[in-house]
């Protein structure tokens, strides 16, 4: 068993991206036009940034969306369409919008992603709350002890009502990593399989509040370890508790 994953690329995108510079990060715009017509016309702006990151991440590995399984992560998926639908349905009305109901299940935005690739390879969709990266890292990390190569991981979570779980959803981020169980010259990064932590991690007040209010943020102090080289570090992948961590380290 590999305890360890190779990082071999990473990218994030924010709704408000001069927020991450609080972080010493940089996030990418949002590319309306990876998506063609047909597509875009029916697909949140969640799930464009999501695949804006996810694409920019497969680029960076030089690996072929087509040929790689995928995990997404997110905590309410596409909770703005299930919201309008939920009303809708409270209100009796008599039509509910196909689009909608289409896009209103959990795994939509990986559904597009394959449709949009041609992907066939096998593609899993995960939820845990204030946990959901974390368990969609460990889920990554098992999937490739099954299966050597790599996988896409993606966490996203879009703007929700402000009257759901406030402050939740007050920003849309989404962020890609392409792992890999295998260390080549080029790869500089590895995490170990997350695991609870015995103590808890120092988490910023503005990092804390920013994870509080985009759930997928619980990615950032991953990115800024990169970012920053911090070799050798603990790195939080949750803000409460029980606090889930990883070992961040370089392939020397």
């Amino acid at each position: 068993m590999n305890n360890h994953l190779t990082i071999k690329s990473v990218a994030i995108c924010c709704s408000e991206n001069n927020k991450l510079k609080d972080f010493g990060l940089k996030g990418i715009e949002v590319n309306k036009q990876l998506m063609p017509a047909n597509l875009r016309r029916r697909a949140s702006l969640t799930t464009k940034m999501a695949v804006t990151a996810a694409t920019e991440a497969c680029k960076q590995a030089d690996a072929n969306p087509a040929n790689l399984p995928s995990v997404f992560a997110s905590v309410g998926g596409e909770i703005q369409v299930t919201d309008a639908l939920c009303l809708a349905l409270s209100e009796h009305q008599a039509a509910i919008s196909p689009t909608q109901f289409h896009n209103s299940v959990h795994n939509t935005t990986a559904g597009y992603w394959g449709i949009l690739h041609q992907c066939y390879q096998a593609t899993t969709a995960i939820a845990a709350v204030d946990d959901t990266f974390a368990m969609g890292l460990l889920e990554a990390w098992a999937q490739l002890q099954q299966q050597p190569g790599e996988i896409l991981l993606v966490c996203y979570d879009e703007l929700w009502p402000d009257y759901l779980a406030p402050p939740m959803g007050s920003y849309a981020l989404a962020s890609a990593l392409v792992l890999s169980n295998t260390t080549t010259n080029k790869d500089l990064y590895t995490v170990t399989r997350p695991a609870i932590t015995k103590n808890s991690l120092s988490i910023s007040p503005t990092l804390n509040d920013f994870t509080q209010r985009s759930p997928a943020a619980s990615v950032i102090p991953l990115l800024m370890a990169i970012n920053n080289l911090d070799a050798d570090t603990v790195i939080p992948l949750n803000v409460n508790q029980p606090q889930w961590s990883t070992q961040f380290g370089n392939t020397d």
